[in-house]
């Protein structure tokens, strides 16, 4: 959207308006009829139109273009001129939508002053609705431990290109932050993005979402694809797309372009699309609800987001950014981890992962006693919490077992959790749990406990039979 597109039925008028306007700096294209407008706009949209009200030899004149103009693209300022100018045929362009009416032979100068007005205008327009609808929601990646490191490596090779980009990570462990930071650092970034987001929007209705409808009595109501023009849209759950949708965004894949619902007119649209799921794709195409041609349309880049399991290391510096953003948000106290707290998150079970953290931290500071720092005893407990005098309860299962066994079901769970917290640093680990290195190994392998690479970093865990053999 970057040119001016001159339509009249007169080759020496727009030959002349054209040469005119080049002089000043301005790209232009030039029809002679509708059909040739027409196919211009279908083409790409130009920054703006100057448009002849009589149109010879043509199915639709001005005022029809006008029409369809202000009804598909309604930013696109018109100019309309005219040899056969009245007041009439002015205030019934201006009522249809037109910027400005300049009857012909017409003054350059004047013609000149509208255009510059009219460009200004369309511009200040565009940059209040980039400035509307974009998103608040961060797009900062937190983080130190070395599956993040490997992640972030993989996020910033993609950012420049404009290859689609497949998002594979359990729910809640940053997939969409993620989408966003390749938008925020893309050439696309002062384009919008778009979030879909699959799993919510209900089956009927998606493709009215998507795609957007047209009616008679309603008129053009644009979907979420035209919104995501000249961006990003994000397909989060790309899995619970409905099967017929699918078939239909695989299409606008290939082309670039769809119809609305109900609508006759092609729409094209220059999207970059990057999509997220936290279900093995290939075992859905196995089972028939995903598209297999979709999934390899998709997943030109597939990314791995580790979940808060593999980055155990980035949970107090996680916690501190949401403290940090809450206190900034929502006037929620300012407060620092302590080293017992950090420990404790350390060792927890993060199911709902990194927006799991997050909840917590919100509700430690809303529910928390003080703005000194947060102590251990603030932070929610999993399933086996000390009892009030400070006792450890154990669990039905480990109750049950000889003293040796549960010793040594203890020594187990308690040191994988700590080597995953310290993300594989054996010696670390040592030193925390007060051991030396050489006789922390000696445990480990008593134990069968072994370390293995995932995600980029070195993670714990008992050996099987397979590591034997």
């Amino acid at each position: 959207m970057s040119d001016i597109l001159i339509v009249d039925d007169e080759r020496d008028i727009r030959e002349l308006i054209s040469d005119i306007l080049e002089d000043e700096g301005y790209a232009t294209r030039l029809a002679g009829n509708s059909d040739e407008c027409m196919a211009h706009l279908n083409t790409e949209a130009p920054s703006l139109m100057i448009l002849d009200i009589w149109l010879k030899d043509s199915r639709m004149d001005g005022i029809d273009i006008l029409k369809t103009v202000k009804r598909d693209n309604p930013d696109i300022p018109v100019v309309i001129i005219s040899g056969h100018g009245n007041i009439e045929i002015a205030v019934a362009a201006i009522k249809q939508g037109a910027y400005d009416f300049i009857e012909k032979p017409f003054n350059i100068d004047q013609l000149l002053v509208v255009i510059r007005r009219a460009m200004e205008t369309s511009r200040l327009r565009r940059e209040n609705q980039q400035l509307r609808r974009r998103d608040t929601q961060s797009a900062e990646m937190v983080g130190n431990s070395a599956s993040f490191r490997s992640m972030m490596g993989q996020l910033d090779k993609v950012t420049k290109s404009n290859g689609r980009v497949m998002l594979n990570g359990p729910s809640g462990s940053g997939k969409e932050v993620a989408a966003r930071y390749i938008h925020a650092e893309s050439n696309r970034a002062d384009g919008p993005f778009v979030c879909v987001s699959c799993a919510s929007i209900e089956a009927d209705r998606m493709e009215e979402v998507l795609f957007g409808r047209e009616s008679a009595d309603r008129g053009i109501e644009p979907g979420l694809l035209e919104e995501a023009h000249g961006g990003v849209i994000y397909f989060d759950e790309v899995a619970d797309m409905p099967m017929g949708t699918q078939s239909k965004i695989l299409r606008v894949l290939v082309d670039q372009q769809f119809l609305r619902v109900g609508g006759s007119d092609k729409v094209r649209v220059d999207l970059r699309v990057i999509s997220s799921t936290s279900r093995d794709l290939e075992a859905e195409i196995a089972a028939g609800t995903f598209r297999q041609e979709l999934y390899h349309r998709l997943n030109v880049v597939p990314i791995d987001v580790p979940s808060l399991a593999d980055r155990r290391e980035d949970i107090p510096v996680l916690a501190q950014y949401f403290i940090d953003a809450l206190h900034k948000t929502q006037g929620l106290p300012m407060r620092v981890l302590s080293d017992e707290a950090a420990a404790l998150m350390q060792t927890m079970v993060w199911p709902g992962n990194v927006r799991q953290l997050r909840n917590v931290i919100e509700r430690i500071l809303i529910l928390g006693d003080g703005t000194g720092e947060i102590e251990a005893r603030e932070v929610p407990a999993e399933d086996e919490k000390p009892s009030e005098d400070g006792r450890v309860v154990l669990s039905g299962a480990l109750a049950t077992l000889p003293l040796r066994e549960a010793r040594e079901a203890f020594e187990r769970e308690y040191l994988l959790t700590q080597i995953n917290r310290f993300g594989g640093n054996i010696s670390k680990t040592a030193q925390f749990v007060g051991m030396e290195r050489s006789a922390l190994h000696r445990k480990l392998k008593s134990l069968g406990v072994v370390t293995s690479s995932k995600a980029g970093a070195r993670v714990a865990r008992v050996e099987d039979d397979d590591d034997e053999a």
